[in-house]
Parts: C-alpha cells; sequence; structure tokens
C-alpha cells in the first residue's frame, strides 16, 4: 500500500509537465495545468486526569493532492495522507480522495469516485478551516471518521456516485437553494461493499440571506462484516438538522445528528477485525446492559475574529451520547484562539474541559496547541 500511494503521487507530480506540454502544443487543450497543492498538522497535547497525567508531540498528518479540468467540463481531484502513526489501516498511507465531477450546470453536477459523504455542514470543511482540535464528536462518530458502527477510519468519505446542483438564483446572482444525494458502498474508503446494499444518503438546503445556510440530511443504509459463510449487516438510519452563518473570519454552525443502528464491539484498522462480528453492549451504573440501537450529539460553535484575517476567538459546545440517553455521554467545553500568520501558516491553541460519563472518574481536562502548513 505504501509503495502504491509513492508511486502514484510521483506521477502525480509528472502531471502538470505533461499537461503544460499540451497546452503549449494544442489550441484548446484537454488538460488544464493541474494546480499541487496540500497541508501539514503538528499538534501538542496535554490531558489532566485523575487516572495519570499525559502529553505527547504528534505529527497529526501531512496531505498532498493533485487536482485540474479535462475539456473544461469536467473536474477532478486525486489526494492522499500519511499520518505520524502508520502502524494501523486506520492511521496508514492511504487514498483520501479520488473522484471525477461534471460540472457543465449549475443545476446538476454529477460526480464519480471516492469523495466526502454529503451529510452535515461539518463534515465537507477541511480539517484547518473546521477550527478546532478535531471534527465535533457528533460529526466524527456519525458521518464516518471514527464512525460508531465500527468501519475503518474514512475521513467522512466513502466509494459512489453523487448528483447535486443549486436553483433559483436572486437578483444579485446567489443561489437560494442547494441540493445533494447520492449513493454510496457504505463501507468507508479503499474497500469493496460486502452485502452488496448500497447507502442513499442526501441533503438540501436553503440560503435566504447572504452567508446563512439553513439544512436538513438523511442517510439510509447499512454496515456490514463478514467471517467465513456469516455475514453481519448493521442497519444505519440517520439524519441530521444544521444551521450556520459564516461572513469572512466569522463563523456561527450547530448541528444535531440521531442514529438508529448499532456498531460492532471492534473498530476496524486490521484485517482480522473486519472478520470480528461481536456488537458492542454498554452497560449503566448498575451494571445492567443499555440498549445501543440509538445515538445522537449536538454541537455549537462560534468563531470570531479579534483581529480581522489575524487573531480568532473561538468556543464550542461539543456532546455525543452513545446511548442517546446519559449513560456513555461525552461533553466537551471548549475555548481558544487562533492566530494566522498568513494563509500558509496557522497557529491554534485550545482548553477544554471534558465530562465523560464512560469513566469512573467523569472529568478531566486538555490543553491543545497545533501549528499548520499549507502549500
Amino acid at each position: 500500500m505504501k509503495r502504491l500511494l509513492l508511486t502514484l503521487w510521483l506521477l502525480l507530480l509528472l502531471l502538470p509537465c505533461v499537461a503544460s506540454e499540451q497546452a503549449e502544443t494544442e489550441k484548446t487543450p484537454i488538460f488544464t495545468k493541474p494546480k499541487f497543492s496540500g497541508f501539514a498538522m503538528a499538534s501538542y497535547q496535554a490531558t489532566f486526569q485523575d487516572e495519570g497525567n499525559s502529553n505527547t508531540f504528534d505529527l497529526r498528518l501531512v496531505r498532498a493532492s493533485i487536482e485540474g479540468r479535462i475539456l473544461n467540463d469536467f473536474y477532478y481531484k486525486i489526494q492522499g495522507q500519511i499520518n505520524g502513526n502508520q502502524s494501523t489501516m486506520g492511521s496508514s498511507p492511504r487514498l483520501v480522495d479520488y473522484f471525477m465531477e461534471w460540472q457543465k450546470l449549475d443545476y446538476l453536477k454529477i460526480k464519480l469516485g471516492q469523495f466526502k459523504r454529503p451529510f452535515t455542514f461539518e463534515n465537507p470543511m477541511n480539517p484547518i478551516d473546521q477550527g478546532f482540535m478535531s471534527y465535533s464528536q457528533p460529526v466524527s462518530k456519525l458521518s464516518g471518521f471514527s464512525d460508531r458502527c465500527g468501519e475503518h477510519a474514512s475521513n467522512g468519505r466513502d466509494i459512489g456516485l453523487q448528483f447535486q446542483g443549486d436553483f433559483l438564483k436572486n437578483n444579485s446572482g446567489r443561489y437560494l437553494l442547494h441540493y445533494q444525494v447520492g449513493v454510496f458502498n457504505g463501507q468507508g474508503i479503499n474497500v469493496k461493499d460486502v452485502n452488496k446494499k448500497k447507502d442513499l444518503i442526501g441533503g438540501v438546503w436553503v440560503m435566504p440571506i447572504d452567508g446563512l445556510r439553513i439544512g436538513a440530511f438523511g442517510w439510509e443504509g447499512s454496515y456490514a462484516r463478514k467471517s467465513g459463510n456469516e455475514m453481519v449487516s448493521l442497519n444505519k438510519h440517520r439524519f441530521a438538522l444544521s444551521t450556520e452563518y459564516k461572513k469572512g473570519d466569522l463563523q456561527l454552525r450547530a448541528e444535531y445528528i440521531h442514529s438508529n443502528g448499532r456498531g460492532f464491539a471492534k473498530t476496524y484498522q486490521k484485517d482480522e477485525d473486519s472478520k470480528d462480528l461481536t456488537i458492542k453492549t454498554y452497560t449503566d451504573s448498575d451494571g445492567n446492559e443499555v440498549a445501543n440501537d440509538k445515538a445522537d450529539g449536538f454541537y455549537a460553535l462560534a468563531i470570531v475574529p479579534v483581529i480581522s484575517n489575524k487573531l480568532m476567538l473561538k468556543g464550542r459546545y461539543d456532546l455525543y451520547r452513545p446511548t442517546a440517553s446519559s449513560v456513555g455521554a461525552k461533553t466537551n467545553y471548549e475555548i481558544g484562539l487562533n492566530y494566522r500568520f498568513c494563509k500558509y501558516l496557522e497557529v491554534q491553541t485550545e482548553y477544554a474541559l471534558t465530562n465523560d460519563r464512560s469513566l469512573a472518574h467523569h472529568n478531566y481536562s486538555t490543553l491543545f496547541v497545533q501549528v499548520s502548513i499549507r502549500y
């Protein structure tokens, strides 16, 4: 896998040269000159718990991507990722994006390949632009990052086909309605379908004023594992309600996500994990098993500019309930500052208080500092 990715990236680096030569020899080039970009994130995190303090430096991730157009109407993107820890499938070098989209019509764009699931406002956001030390818990657990169903870390992505578009343009040229709907394998990135069933995911939002979006999303599907002749398929019935206002550096966003469906006990990180069919269970403080076929979460955040395009003050309330009750519920209260030296360099700081009902001692705190570089 590592050799394959390295070979792929070397080929990607050669593409701009090929496209440039074509542009010089053709009046209407088939390929526009590809754009090479990426980013890198390194962090320091200290956690203060009764069970024992910890602190560590971490090379969070490095991404490299190439994007461009073919015959003007077809947009493509290929993106790879390397993490500091390469010991598991969830954090080894891997391909995250590989898709092409026909973009000739504003009201109908067709995308095919591996890309972000069209679920929630936060899922499609770049990890740097998202602004905090991680995506919110509801998005992480219910959109395919470290999903509660047990699939391998997939960065909110899957393999499939998607249709999207915009309607109702106002006098200023701004569209008022957006839709997106897609059909996906349901297994996450870089793997084939298992149960021959597909996930149907879609969303719609209105934009009544500049910068404001109000949307709703739905997800009907399943996640499956197979061991020998036995296969277990777990349903995923999910919906999300979302609102966001974004104007320049100002971001205000809140989302509620609800899920029906159980999860496997072991997260898929190695090949043998994909054959573990054990279902995850939860118990309350008295040791009684609690129904775990429902989960939900809610977050609300604000990123407010103190110095325009330089210094931002941020805060977030972040709740995830793996049983849609207080059993196992985890709440983060976060506050911090982000400083942008330039568009290529940003430092993000954060202090979080956590209440985790799954631990014997519920409360602890975390200090987080991250340096992000774009190129």
